[in-house]
């Protein structure tokens, strides 16, 4: 063992960036952290939402989308292993994307035996169970068949698509409670039971936070918004020697 390897990163965390040509501070912030952090790091995990929204892999035409896809490549040609968990803005994602960026496309929940750590990766808004419209309409765009139709048609009218169920998506945001949005005890629960695992790591609810659950460990990952006041954003990390850590954009090491 090296000297240092006790303080080798063993894997980053992050997600719901919602990463957009519209938003220049978030994506001044991801290079930032792509250029000093990531490359510190044995892995990355993407957890989800990293762009506002994905219509296909042909959209890698788009020169928002190059500069991003190649910022992840850098990371990946350094010798970092990048992961990838699609969010619900993103899960179109496909080889294309993974062939381009250098990432491995990985399962929406995902076990990974980490420093010591039996870890389990989820985007989480699968299990946001009390939502019943979202679950049904997720339960629908995740049928092969439905994207292979959606995917068949011309990239522009996919765009105006999603364009129209973002509006519809904020607007029903509004006439939601917090408590239907979030994630249910009894599906976290159940993905504890289903996996063996002692720590949770996820993203999607935009409300950062350490969970004890029944001894076990659920990490919430933030949304970034570095304009914010206060800034919102920062990452989860894992060392060498199991310790789980949350690190603020601005600096702040959370703990």
């Amino acid at each position: 063992m090296q000297a240092d390897d006790t303080k080798r990163i063993r894997a980053l965390f992050i997600s719901d960036l919602h990463l957009q040509p519209a938003q220049p501070a978030i994506t001044a912030a991801f290079h930032a952290f792509m250029e000093q952090q990531a490359p510190a790091a044995d892995a990355l995990y993407l957890l989800g939402d990293l762009f506002e929204y994905w219509a296909g892999d042909d959209d890698l035409a788009e020169p928002f989308h190059r500069e991003i896809t190649a910022a992840i490549r850098r990371v990946s040609d350094a010798g970092v292993a990048v992961y990838w968990i699609a969010g619900n803005r993103d899960f179109l994602a496909g080889d294309g994307f993974a062939a381009a960026s250098g990432a491995t496309i990985l399962p929406e929940t995902w076990v990974a035996d980490i420093a010591g750590l039996r870890v389990v990766l989820l985007h989480g808004d699968a299990q946001c169970t009390d939502d019943v419209k979202y679950m049904e309409f997720r339960a629908q765009v995740r049928q092969p068949a439905w994207q292979q139709q959606f995917l068949a048609m011309p990239l522009a009218q996919r765009k105006a698509i999603i364009a129209g169920l973002r509006d519809n998506s904020r607007k029903a945001h509004g006439e939601k409670s917090y408590e239907i949005m979030d994630v249910t005890p009894q599906a976290i629960a159940d993905i504890f039971d289903q996996t063996g695992a002692t720590v949770m790591i996820h993203g999607h609810t935009h409300r950062p936070a350490l969970h004890d659950v029944d001894g076990k460990r659920r990490y919430v990952l933030p949304d970034w918004e570095p304009a914010a006041t206060p800034p919102r954003g920062g990452w989860i990390a894992i060392g060498a020697d199991g310790a789980v850590t949350r690190h603020q954009l601005d600096g702040a090491f959370i703990g």
